[in-house]
């Protein structure tokens, strides 16, 4: 059971990523998913989930309208495609899901926004 984030890099103020966070061991669909961010000297904070049940998605404040999370069951993998990236938004990008009552987090993927 893993999850594996990927897609961070360095981009320029209102430019766009998009993150990968692939399982292997488990199919993801059936699992509730979350990206989670921590920034330099910050607590780590949530940053959206997709659910399992019904595919619903939840954002919080700071980046709704600007990020969309979305699901590949393909390629048993979640997607958080950022839009429009601040400064604040500079943190390691976490995702996060529950297997048997464990928390399995990927190993984080470093995003900067800077000019």
């Amino acid at each position: 059971v893993q999850l594996q984030a990927s897609g961070g890099g360095l981009v320029q103020p209102g430019g766009s990523l998009r993150l990968s966070c692939a399982a292997s061991g488990f199919a993801l669909d059936y699992y509730d998913v979350g990206w989670f961010r921590q920034a330099p000297g910050k607590e780590r904070e949530g940053v959206s989930c997709v659910s399992s049940n019904n595919g619903s998605t939840y954002y919080t404040d700071s980046v709704k309208g600007r990020f969309t999370m979305s699901r590949d069951s393909a390629k048993n993998a979640v997607y958080l495609q950022m839009n429009n990236l601040k400064h604040e938004d500079t943190a390691v990008y976490y995702c996060l899901t529950v297997v048997a009552g464990v928390n399995e987090w990927g190993q984080g993927t470093l995003v900067t926004v800077s000019s």
